[in-house]
């Protein structure tokens, strides 16, 4: 199961700033639903969302976006993506989509292929981790799991939070952009088995 943070800060106050970034996105829903957000759950301190790639000629789930408020905004939001039907974070090694975003200012390499080069784009997820069975975290200014990273201690998360950094509507804007929006064909491979079978049924009318 998820990992459960302990509530530090005044929950009240915590309550109160979840409750306003609840009612941001309540005000819009109509319009995540249509990009294909659906909320599944919102009890304080946690939030539910799954993403569908709504572009697809049979729309497809992505993922599930769990985010946990405990603390806030003493502390930036939890951010883990989970499986949309149990709950559960994906390991690395699971992951439906990686969130990758082109590297700013980085040359790219290029790849010889018979008498042509092809300019390779350099990508970096914003999902990171270190084996194939960690539980991955968005790396990114405004999340929990940034700002805990030794290799962040420089980049406190007070920098961040009056920008909004780490506000409910912003990261589901990245997770969109980088991991569903790109989606533009379902990669379907099919296996066939050649079994005997002692049965042969009829599917009940």
């Amino acid at each position: 199961m998820a990992e459960q943070r302990i509530q530090v800060a005044d929950a009240s106050v915590s309550r109160v700033k979840f409750d306003r970034e609840l009612a941001r996105y309540r005000s819009l829903e109509t319009i995540y639903r249509e990009r294909g957000w659906l909320l599944i759950e919102a009890t304080f301190p946690l939030v539910m969302v799954v993403m569908v790639a709504r572009q697809l000629p049979v729309p497809a789930v992505v993922t599930g976006i769990r985010l946990d408020f405990t603390d806030y905004d003493v502390e930036p939001p939890s951010v883990r993506l989970v499986n949309p039907f149990t709950g559960i974070p994906y390991k690395a090694s699971e992951l439906p989509v990686r969130l990758d975003r082109i590297v700013p200012g980085v040359i790219p390499p290029a790849i010889a292929i018979g008498p042509q080069a092809i300019q390779m784009t350099p990508v970096q997820p914003y999902m990171q981790w270190y084996g194939p069975d960690d539980v991955p975290f968005l790396c990114m200014a405004g999340v929990y799991e940034y700002h805990q990273h030794p290799a962040h201690s420089g980049d406190p998360w007070e920098i961040h939070r009056a920008e909004g950094a780490g506000s409910l509507i912003r990261i589901l804007d990245v997770i969109h952009k980088y991991g569903v929006a790109p989606i533009d064909d379902l990669l379907i491979q099919l296996q066939f088995t050649p079994q005997v079978q002692g049965f042969r049924s009829k599917p009940p009318a």
